[in-house]
């Protein structure tokens, strides 16, 4: 038998203290972009990798404005974030190849929101056979990719990052 590792994810399973702050406003701040997994970002939203994704190459996408309600959202930003998540999906596509890819937003604890206070929008790349019997029997997910091997793979197809509409 081979062991599974997947490190990070520690830190997620024993529900430790939450850090403070905001994910999404923290990482506009990081000098560091690969330390905290933010791919791009445009004139009004950010494109970061999942800190504790479901699978490799999962992306969050979130408006820049910490807002937990869509309705909240500019017309500007609300047009910048689909602009945003129709042009992750096709970068996804390209650069991983998978057989198809799940798109969600959960709003709010009982929708299932992890980050509650603001909102994002998931794309989780998906391939044939990436669901086993492991988190049935093991209650285990493995992820195939390291997450900053996920970042380099990624990071080339977001250097140039266009929104259209948005130059």
């Amino acid at each position: 038998m081979k062991p599974i590792w997947a490190p990070w994810r520690m830190a997620y399973i024993e529900g430790g203290a939450k850090e403070p702050g905001c994910i999404f406003c923290d990482k506009l701040k990081s000098a560091d972009a690969r330390a905290s997994l933010l791919l791009t970002q445009t004139d009004h939203s950010l494109i970061m990798l999942n800190k504790y994704p479901y699978n490799s190459g999962h992306l969050l996408l979130a408006p820049k404005r910490h807002t937990n309600e869509v309705s909240a959202l500019s017309r500007e930003e609300y047009q910048d974030l689909c602009a945003a998540l129709r042009s992750s999906v096709a970068v996804v596509l390209e650069a991983l190849k998978p057989g198809g890819v799940n798109l969600g937003m959960n709003l709010g604890r009982c929708a299932g929101a992890g980050v509650e206070d603001h909102l994002h929008w998931h794309v989780v790349p998906r391939w044939e056979g990436d669901t086993n019997f492991m988190p049935v029997v093991g209650e285990t997910k493995v992820i195939s990719q390291h997450l900053l091997d996920s970042y380099d793979r990624l990071s080339p197809f977001f250097k140039d990052f266009a929104v259209p509409g948005h130059g």
